[in-house]
Protein backbone atom coordinates (compact mmCIF):
# COMPACT_ATOMS: atom_id res chain seq x y z
CA UNK A 1 0.00 0.00 0.00
CA UNK A 2 1.43 3.60 -0.66
CA UNK A 3 1.56 6.20 1.65
CA UNK A 4 -1.22 8.43 2.10
CA UNK A 5 -0.68 12.13 0.92
CA UNK A 6 0.06 14.63 3.74
CA UNK A 7 -2.04 17.60 3.76
CA UNK A 8 0.60 20.74 3.73
CA UNK A 9 -0.54 23.01 6.85
CA UNK A 10 1.00 24.11 10.05
CA UNK A 11 0.82 21.29 12.39
CA UNK A 12 -0.31 22.54 15.79
CA UNK A 13 1.36 19.85 18.04
CA UNK A 14 4.80 21.45 19.21
CA UNK A 15 6.31 17.82 19.24
CA UNK A 16 5.14 16.85 16.44
CA UNK A 17 6.22 19.96 14.44
CA UNK A 18 9.38 19.69 15.89
CA UNK A 19 10.65 16.42 14.90
CA UNK A 20 9.31 17.01 11.71
CA UNK A 21 11.29 20.32 11.07
CA UNK A 22 14.59 17.51 12.17
CA UNK A 23 13.63 15.08 9.80
CA UNK A 24 12.59 17.61 6.46
CA UNK A 25 15.71 19.54 7.15
CA UNK A 26 18.09 17.04 6.95
CA UNK A 27 16.46 16.10 3.95
CA UNK A 28 16.96 19.54 2.29
CA UNK A 29 20.79 19.70 3.34
CA UNK A 30 21.13 16.16 1.49
CA UNK A 31 19.43 17.03 -1.54
CA UNK A 32 21.72 20.69 -1.66
CA UNK A 33 24.90 18.73 -1.20
CA UNK A 34 23.69 15.98 -4.49
CA UNK A 35 22.77 18.99 -6.12
CA UNK A 36 25.70 20.32 -5.40
CA UNK A 37 28.22 17.15 -6.72
CA UNK A 38 26.10 15.72 -9.21
CA UNK A 39 25.38 19.54 -11.34
CA UNK A 40 28.64 20.93 -10.19
CA UNK A 41 26.38 24.11 -8.82
CA UNK A 42 27.35 26.37 -6.26
CA UNK A 43 24.59 26.10 -3.62
CA UNK A 44 24.43 28.22 0.08
CA UNK A 45 21.76 27.29 2.08
CA UNK A 46 20.14 29.00 5.12
CA UNK A 47 17.52 27.62 7.62
CA UNK A 48 16.58 29.24 10.40
CA UNK A 49 14.41 27.83 13.15
CA UNK A 50 11.06 28.50 14.76
CA UNK A 51 12.97 29.12 17.91
CA UNK A 52 15.32 31.11 15.52
CA UNK A 53 18.30 28.67 15.34
CA UNK A 54 20.78 28.58 11.97
CA UNK A 55 20.94 26.02 10.25
CA UNK A 56 23.92 26.55 6.88
CA UNK A 57 25.08 24.67 4.20
CA UNK A 58 27.53 25.92 1.22
CA UNK A 59 29.41 24.04 -1.29
CA UNK A 60 31.93 26.85 -1.13
CA UNK A 61 30.92 29.13 1.03
CA UNK A 62 27.79 31.37 2.46
CA UNK A 63 29.06 34.68 2.39
CA UNK A 64 30.76 34.08 -1.17
CA UNK A 65 27.56 32.89 -2.18
CA UNK A 66 25.64 35.68 -1.22
CA UNK A 67 28.07 38.40 -2.20
CA UNK A 68 28.26 36.70 -5.86
CA UNK A 69 24.26 36.88 -5.45
CA UNK A 70 24.21 40.51 -4.42
CA UNK A 71 26.48 41.30 -7.07
CA UNK A 72 24.22 39.60 -9.55
CA UNK A 73 21.16 41.65 -8.29
CA UNK A 74 23.26 45.02 -8.15
CA UNK A 75 21.71 46.63 -11.26
CA UNK A 76 17.53 45.18 -11.11
CA UNK A 77 16.50 47.31 -14.10
CA UNK A 78 19.47 45.14 -16.23
CA UNK A 79 17.70 42.31 -17.63
CA UNK A 80 21.35 41.25 -18.78
CA UNK A 81 23.05 40.98 -15.86
CA UNK A 82 22.33 37.58 -15.20
CA UNK A 83 24.25 36.39 -18.58
CA UNK A 84 26.58 38.68 -17.86
CA UNK A 85 27.53 36.91 -14.98
CA UNK A 86 27.92 34.07 -17.01
CA UNK A 87 29.72 34.96 -19.40
CA UNK A 88 32.04 36.18 -16.62
CA UNK A 89 32.09 32.83 -14.75
CA UNK A 90 32.87 30.78 -18.10
CA UNK A 91 35.67 33.26 -19.05
CA UNK A 92 37.50 32.33 -15.51
CA UNK A 93 36.85 29.00 -15.51
CA UNK A 94 38.34 28.82 -19.13
CA UNK A 95 41.53 30.94 -18.35
CA UNK A 96 42.06 28.34 -15.41
CA UNK A 97 41.76 25.87 -17.93
CA UNK A 98 44.27 27.40 -20.21
CA UNK A 99 46.98 27.64 -17.58
CA UNK A 100 46.23 24.35 -16.37
CA UNK A 101 47.18 22.91 -20.14
CA UNK A 102 50.10 25.44 -20.25
CA UNK A 103 51.45 23.85 -17.07
CA UNK A 104 50.87 20.45 -18.25
CA UNK A 105 53.45 21.47 -21.62
CA UNK A 106 56.01 22.63 -19.85
CA UNK A 107 55.64 20.04 -17.34
CA UNK A 108 56.27 17.42 -20.47
CA UNK A 109 58.70 19.40 -21.99
CA UNK A 110 60.48 19.29 -18.79
CA UNK A 111 60.74 15.36 -18.90
CA UNK A 112 61.94 15.28 -23.04
CA UNK A 113 64.79 17.53 -21.50
CA UNK A 114 63.60 20.71 -23.47
CA UNK A 115 62.71 24.48 -22.14
CA UNK A 116 64.93 23.65 -19.32
CA UNK A 117 67.02 26.87 -19.04
CA UNK A 118 64.75 29.04 -17.32
CA UNK A 119 64.32 26.27 -14.06
CA UNK A 120 65.92 26.80 -10.90
CA UNK A 121 67.92 24.38 -9.22
CA UNK A 122 65.62 23.58 -6.85
CA UNK A 123 63.49 22.67 -9.79
CA UNK A 124 65.58 20.65 -11.65
CA UNK A 125 66.38 18.76 -8.21
CA UNK A 126 62.87 18.25 -8.31
CA UNK A 127 62.69 16.95 -12.09
CA UNK A 128 65.78 14.80 -11.40
CA UNK A 129 64.13 12.83 -8.79
CA UNK A 130 60.60 11.98 -10.68
CA UNK A 131 62.88 11.44 -13.80
CA UNK A 132 64.72 9.05 -11.59
CA UNK A 133 61.61 7.59 -10.03
CA UNK A 134 59.69 6.79 -13.44
CA UNK A 135 63.01 4.98 -14.91
CA UNK A 136 63.52 2.68 -11.26
CA UNK A 137 59.37 1.59 -12.20
CA UNK A 138 60.35 1.39 -15.72
CA UNK A 139 63.05 -0.81 -14.79
CA UNK A 140 61.52 -3.33 -12.30
CA UNK A 141 58.38 -3.19 -14.96
CA UNK A 142 60.40 -4.16 -17.66
CA UNK A 143 62.50 -6.78 -15.53
CA UNK A 144 59.51 -8.56 -14.31
CA UNK A 145 58.31 -8.88 -17.70
CA UNK A 146 61.40 -10.46 -19.13
CA UNK A 147 61.77 -12.84 -16.42
CA UNK A 148 58.27 -13.99 -16.92
CA UNK A 149 59.13 -13.91 -20.52
CA UNK A 150 62.19 -16.30 -19.62
CA UNK A 151 59.96 -18.94 -17.50
CA UNK A 152 57.90 -19.41 -19.82
CA UNK A 153 60.97 -20.05 -22.25
CA UNK A 154 61.92 -22.51 -19.86
CA UNK A 155 58.71 -24.21 -19.58
CA UNK A 156 58.21 -24.55 -22.95
CA UNK A 157 61.70 -26.14 -23.31
CA UNK A 158 60.47 -28.60 -20.80
CA UNK A 159 57.23 -29.22 -22.37
CA UNK A 160 59.31 -29.84 -25.84
CA UNK A 161 61.99 -32.10 -24.26
CA UNK A 162 59.45 -34.35 -22.82
CA UNK A 163 57.30 -35.01 -26.25
CA UNK A 164 60.77 -35.35 -27.61
CA UNK A 165 61.51 -38.19 -25.20
CA UNK A 166 57.85 -39.39 -25.31
CA UNK A 167 58.50 -39.41 -29.34
CA UNK A 168 62.10 -41.65 -28.84
CA UNK A 169 60.74 -43.92 -26.38
CA UNK A 170 57.58 -44.47 -29.05
CA UNK A 171 60.00 -45.47 -31.51
CA UNK A 172 62.39 -47.33 -29.71
CA UNK A 173 59.11 -49.31 -28.45
CA UNK A 174 57.94 -49.79 -32.39
CA UNK A 175 61.25 -51.36 -33.48
CA UNK A 176 61.49 -53.56 -30.76
CA UNK A 177 58.00 -54.75 -31.60
CA UNK A 178 58.71 -54.69 -35.31
CA UNK A 179 61.93 -56.90 -34.33
CA UNK A 180 60.08 -59.19 -32.13
CA UNK A 181 57.52 -60.02 -35.32
CA UNK A 182 60.30 -60.82 -37.23
CA UNK A 183 61.86 -63.10 -35.13
CA UNK A 184 58.32 -64.70 -34.50
CA UNK A 185 57.77 -65.10 -37.78
CA UNK A 186 61.40 -66.63 -38.74
CA UNK A 187 61.23 -69.17 -35.47
CA UNK A 188 57.35 -70.17 -37.62
CA UNK A 189 58.97 -70.52 -40.73
CA UNK A 190 61.14 -72.76 -39.05
CA UNK A 191 58.87 -74.65 -37.03
CA UNK A 192 56.60 -75.33 -40.19
CA UNK A 193 59.99 -76.52 -41.85
CA UNK A 194 60.75 -78.86 -39.22
CA UNK A 195 57.19 -79.94 -38.84
CA UNK A 196 56.85 -80.99 -42.99
CA UNK A 197 56.91 -84.38 -43.74
CA UNK A 198 59.78 -85.86 -45.58
CA UNK A 199 57.68 -87.00 -48.63
CA UNK A 200 56.61 -83.19 -48.80
CA UNK A 201 60.33 -81.76 -48.14
CA UNK A 202 61.24 -84.31 -51.15
CA UNK A 203 58.19 -83.08 -53.55
CA UNK A 204 59.36 -79.81 -52.81
CA UNK A 205 62.93 -80.63 -53.88
CA UNK A 206 61.71 -81.93 -57.00
CA UNK A 207 59.91 -78.85 -57.63
CA UNK A 208 63.29 -77.48 -58.36
CA UNK A 209 64.67 -77.14 -61.70
CA UNK A 210 67.19 -80.67 -62.55
CA UNK A 211 70.55 -79.76 -62.90
CA UNK A 212 71.90 -80.09 -66.81
CA UNK A 213 74.21 -82.98 -67.47
CA UNK A 214 76.63 -82.64 -69.73
CA UNK A 215 78.11 -85.31 -72.59
CA UNK A 216 81.92 -85.38 -71.76
CA UNK A 217 83.05 -85.69 -75.34
CA UNK A 218 81.76 -82.34 -76.77
CA UNK A 219 80.90 -80.59 -73.18
CA UNK A 220 77.76 -79.32 -74.11
CA UNK A 221 74.69 -80.10 -72.22
CA UNK A 222 72.82 -83.26 -73.60
CA UNK A 223 69.47 -81.33 -73.88
CA UNK A 224 71.32 -79.17 -76.48
CA UNK A 225 72.04 -82.21 -78.48
CA UNK A 226 68.39 -83.21 -78.18
CA UNK A 227 66.69 -82.26 -80.99
CA UNK A 228 63.26 -82.70 -79.79
CA UNK A 229 64.40 -80.11 -76.71
CA UNK A 230 63.47 -76.95 -78.56
CA UNK A 231 61.05 -75.82 -80.73
CA UNK A 232 58.54 -79.39 -80.66
CA UNK A 233 55.00 -76.94 -81.65
CA UNK A 234 54.40 -78.08 -84.81
CA UNK A 235 53.96 -74.01 -86.48
CA UNK A 236 57.60 -73.71 -85.90
CA UNK A 237 58.58 -71.47 -88.40
CA UNK A 238 61.74 -71.66 -91.32
CA UNK A 239 64.23 -69.42 -89.12
CA UNK A 240 63.77 -72.10 -86.35
CA UNK A 241 64.20 -74.86 -88.66
CA UNK A 242 67.39 -72.87 -90.36
CA UNK A 243 68.87 -72.95 -86.86
CA UNK A 244 68.11 -76.48 -86.09
CA UNK A 245 69.58 -77.64 -89.60
CA UNK A 246 73.06 -75.43 -88.08
CA UNK A 247 72.98 -77.15 -85.08
CA UNK A 248 73.26 -80.40 -86.38
CA UNK A 249 76.00 -79.16 -89.39
CA UNK A 250 77.72 -77.98 -86.33
CA UNK A 251 78.00 -81.17 -84.42
CA UNK A 252 80.46 -83.61 -85.86
CA UNK A 253 83.05 -80.29 -86.02
CA UNK A 254 82.17 -80.17 -82.37
CA UNK A 255 82.66 -83.80 -81.78
CA UNK A 256 86.19 -83.76 -84.27
CA UNK A 257 87.11 -81.16 -81.76
CA UNK A 258 86.70 -82.64 -78.77
CA UNK A 259 88.32 -85.86 -79.87
CA UNK A 260 91.83 -83.90 -80.69
CA UNK A 261 91.64 -82.22 -77.45
CA UNK A 262 91.70 -85.78 -76.07
CA UNK A 263 94.12 -86.98 -78.39
CA UNK A 264 96.46 -84.33 -77.09
CA UNK A 265 96.30 -84.26 -73.47
CA UNK A 266 97.41 -88.04 -73.83
CA UNK A 267 100.49 -87.51 -75.94
CA UNK A 268 101.50 -84.89 -73.43
CA UNK A 269 101.11 -87.20 -70.66
CA UNK A 270 103.43 -89.41 -72.29
CA UNK A 271 106.08 -87.35 -72.78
Amino acid sequence: MGRGKIEIKRIENTTNRQVTFCKRRNGLLKKAYELSVLCDAEVALIVFSSRGRLYEYANNSVRATIEKYKKACTDSSNTGSVAEANVQFYQQESSKLRRQIRELQNSNRHILGEAISSMSFKDLKSLEGRLERGISRIRSKKNEMLFAEIEFMQKREMELQNHNNYLRAKIAENERIQQQQEQQEEQQIKQQMNLMPVAARAASESNMPPAQSYDHRSFLPVTLMDTSHHYSRPDQTVEVQEKRKETRLSLPALFLYSNISVVAIKLLMYM
